[in-house]
Order: structure tokens, then C-alpha cells, then sequence
């Protein structure tokens, strides 16, 4: 567990904290509890709903969206930030991939905090930016393979095929008939 100064430290360096002053550092550091978790348990359920936000202090945790691994994270990279801002269900289960540490900030405690200082709003939306743009930059390398696919190919028709002409619509139905 982290004293009160350890804490500070690392909140300190942790992207969407960087640039807060110290004293919204302190008084947010020490609203966050920490909680530990073993190898193998599931935080965050994908679809669950969500109103807290986790920053990895020791350990990795695996991001999946319906089974598959989308990233990992390690010491200081947070996960659940999208779910304390919109109230919306988890976009993604995260897993510890071994022992971990983690501070958690609920999304009371984030918003008395933007209340006070709006700065960390500024710094939330700047990270949710980043991924939000390496998601398109994914999604764009994904489609340029696709499109260097070869496209799939008619079979060819056997040589004994003609399609038929349609007959005229006026033989095809007659009324009172």
C-alpha cells in the first residue's frame, strides 16, 4: 500500500494528472482508495454499468472487448474513465493479467474534483482525444488491408447457361383472372 506521500508521487506522473497543481494533487490523491486484486480477476465487466475509473499502481491488466484483447496496461495507465463521465455501460472487460494494485477514483469524487478544479476535466478529455484518434488510426491501417484484398470473384457461368428474358408484365398478370 502507498502512504500518502508514495500516493501523491504517483498520482504526479499519471497522464491525465500531469498538469493539475499540487494542491488539487494531494486533496484527489487522497479521495482515490486502493485495492488489490489476484491474477486472473475480472475488474470491469464489458456491459456492466460503470461510475469509477482505476489506474494501474503495480501489476498489467488485459483490455477485451468480447474476448479479444485489445491492449494491455501497466503502472500508471488508467482504464474505466469513459464510464465515470457518460454513465454508460463498460465498453470493455479488464482482466489482471498478474497480482495488481490499483487506485480508484469514483465519479463523485472525480466531479467534486472538477467542481473545484476543472483543469482535470480538460486533461480527461485530452486522454479519451488520444485514444479516440489511435482507434481511427486502427481503423484506418484495417481498411487499407481490406482494400488490398483480392475481391471475390463471380464463379464463372457453364457454358450450357442463358438467362431467360423476362416475359412482359402484362402476360404475367391480368385482372379478374
Amino acid at each position: 500500500m502507498l502512504n500518502s506521500v508514495q500516493r501523491l508521487l504517483f498520482v504526479r506522473d499519471v497522464p491525465i494528472f500531469k498538469e493539475l497543481r499540487d494542491d488539487f494533487l494531494v486533496r484527489l490523491a487522497s479521495v482515490m482508495d486502493e485495492v488489490f486484486y489476484d491474477s486472473g480477476y475480472t475488474i470491469i465487466t464489458e456491459g456492466q454499468e460503470g461510475r469509477s475509473m482505476y489506474i494501474v499502481v503495480s501489476g498489467r491488466v488485459s483490455v477485451h472487448i468480447g474476448g479479444q484483447e485489445v491492449a494491455q496496461l501497466n503502472q500508471g495507465e488508467c482504464f474505466g474513465e469513459m464510464s465515470v463521465f457518460d454513465a454508460e455501460p463498460r465498453s470493455a472487460s479488464v482482466t489482471t493479467l498478474e497480482s495488481c494494485n490499483c487506485l480508484v477514483l469514483t465519479q463523485q469524487q472525480l466531479y467534486d474534483a472538477i467542481d473545484e478544479t476543472p483543469g482535470i476535466a480538460v486533461n480527461v478529455i485530452r486522454l479519451l482525444s488520444r485514444r479516440i484518434r489511435e482507434l481511427n488510426q486502427d481503423l484506418n491501417q484495417v481498411r487499407q488491408q481490406l482494400a488490398q484484398l483480392p475481391q471475390p470473384q463471380q464463379p464463372p457461368r457453364p457454358q450450357w447457361y442463358r438467362p431467360a428474358p423476362f416475359p412482359p408484365a402484362e402476360s404475367l398478370a391480368q385482372p379478374g383472372n
